[in-house]
């Protein structure tokens, strides 16, 4: 297959908007080239601020995703026998490269995703960090060993690589994402097919190139693209061992029952309703500034973002100031100076918003802060929503029990501390909250009580620096092993156990048909 097409002149001319009738087309990366697609359906992407057309995506044929996979498998067969020293130094060049390009992946992020720049940067940042973690591999991919723990008798393990594996990512992190998967599965002598979302691939094509710059064996990693068939065909083939996926709790669960029925280890980050309990004992100013920034940073389209605010006591009083800040936040496209949120990621997804901020205020929701008819002058035709406050929600809301996904802040009332916890238990989510107070003795309570896999004290995204694990729980994680630090090293490989008896002076063992007992 022949190199096509080359990415570094259209991502100059998308980011100034400068359209052409005809829409490039989006290529597959197979065996370290860049391939032109013989599907017949494809995917019409438009950037979000403006909701022109930037790009069209394949629906990846069946005989391209057999190549993809096939590649990855005879790739395996060398790479595995890689030292941990070479993968290694693959990884070093590939976090320098990745921190050379950083604003070139950002842009190309903020026209397909439509995030701020600066936020474009910081989800490349976050990926990078789990970039420069795996090259610890050294250290954390050691097995055990014991020396005599029978007369001549020594037992070692060794965590092996698993073979070919998947990783199907979501549009909100088209950086972050990626670089969760494939460098944590490579560093462990894996190869992988990567399927990028659909909504916007630009960013892991980006990376694509940068594996081809530094000489990454073609094969390693191969990307293909579609939704609904791809993701059956990764499931359902027999050479991928494991999947790793970011997304959607109705996807997730899909997946993680669909790949397991077919043996399949399954990482499967999901839904979320993250909730920040706010007590009177809290930095009043700056408490507000992080409910602000965590509710509605990325047009709230983070699976951390705090879209629950549960105020206790006399913290209700805060609302107006909630409100009047709030006010203060940019709505733009994510390019344009000073923006504070973007667009969300397609028209689809601005009607659910709105129709959930609706079915909150005929419940009987108030809402102090609308955002429903906000128009961006510039971009007009773009899929804005401005920051939105629902007060007064209860647990019974549809606002409430789905997963909103945009810039709209719930907020709750408690009495007590105590109540606060039961709320949030109660929830059938895990994948993050936080708590805001002054008084350690709180923390301490909220911390040992909350039933949730990732808590920040006055930390409003406590999402985990990659020598640590993403450790969502409940209805917000589906598997054993959660991604990178240590527990995605664990994923990504298998122990291997070897017993050995070198008996001195003694060639031979006596014949035994017991079961044998060492000592």
């Amino acid at each position: 297959m022949n190199v096509s097409f080359s990415f570094k002149t259209p991502f100059v001319s998308l980011l100034k908007r400068n359209y052409s009738n005809v829409a490039p087309t989006t290529k597959l990366f197979i065996d370290g080239a860049f391939v032109d697609s013989k599907a017949s359906a494809w995917i019409d992407l438009h950037d979000p601020a403006t909701n022109n057309l930037v790009t069209r995506v394949p629906q990846s044929t069946q005989s391209e995703m057999e190549a993809a996979v096939e590649s990855a498998k005879k790739a395996y067969e060398t790479w595995r026998q890689t030292s941990v020293l070479t993968r290694q130094q693959l990884m070093l060049n590939l976090q320098h490269v990745i921190r050379r390009d950083i604003k070139k992946l950002a842009a190309n992020i903020t026209v397909e995703q439509g995030k701020t720049l600066a936020d474009a940067e910081g989800d490349v940042m976050r990926g990078l960090q789990v970039v420069q973690h795996s090259c610890a591999a050294g250290s954390l991919l050691q097995g055990e060993s014991l020396q005599n723990i029978a007369k001549d008798m020594d037992i070692v393990s060794y965590r092996v690589p698993i073979g070919v594996t998947a990783g199907i990512c979501p549009f909100n992190f088209p950086a972050m994402i990626p670089l969760w998967m494939f460098p944590m599965a490579l560093i462990a002598g894996n190869t992988m097919v990567v399927k990028p979302s659909e909504r916007d691939p630009g960013a892991t094509m980006l990376l694509m190139e940068l594996l081809n710059e530094i000489g990454c064996p073609p094969g390693v990693v191969n990307v293909i693209h579609g939704s609904h068939d791809a993701v059956n065909f990764i499931c359902d083939n027999k050479d991928i061992q494991a999947i790793s996926f970011v997304g959607s709790d109705k996807a997730g669960k899909y997946i993680y029952e669909r790949g397991g029925a077919n043996g399949k280890r399954v990482q499967s980050n999901m839904g979320a309703k993250n909730h920040a309990v706010v007590l009177p004992d809290a930095d009043k100013s700056a408490t507000i500034d992080q409910l602000i920034g965590a509710a509605f940073g990325a047009a709230g389209q983070r699976c951390m973002a705090l879209s629950v605010a549960v105020l206790v006591g006399e913290t209700r009083e805060w609302i107006p100031e909630i409100v009047e800040r709030a006010k203060k936040l940019k709505v733009n496209a994510g390019h344009e100076p000073g923006t504070d949120l973007g667009p969300v990621i397609s028209p689809q997804a601005k009607q659910r918003i709105l129709s959930l901020i609706e079915s909150g205020i005929k419940q009987g929701a108030q809402c102090p802060l609308d955002g429903r008819g906000l128009v961006v002058e510039k971009y007009p035709n773009g899929n804005f929503v401005g920051p939105t406050l629902l007060t007064g929600v209860q647990q019974s809301f549809e606002c409430y029990k789905e997963e909103i996904f945009g810039p709209v802040l719930n907020v709750m009332f408690a009495d007590t501390l105590e109540d606060a916890i039961k709320i949030i238990n109660a929830n059938p989510y895990g994948n993050g909250t936080a708590i805001f107070t002054s008084n350690g003795s709180h923390a301490r309570q909220f911390v040992d009580q909350i039933d949730v896999g990732q808590v920040g004290v006055n930390v409003p995204i406590p999402v985990p620096l990659p020598m640590f694990s993403f450790t969502g729980s409940r209805g917000s994680f589906h598997g054993d092993l959660h991604f990178y630090g240590k527990q995605g090293l664990h994923f990504y490989t298998e122990t291997k156990t070897i017993t050995s008896l070198w008996r001195k002076g003694q060639a031979v063992s006596k014949k035994s048909v017991s079961m044998p007992v060492h000592n």
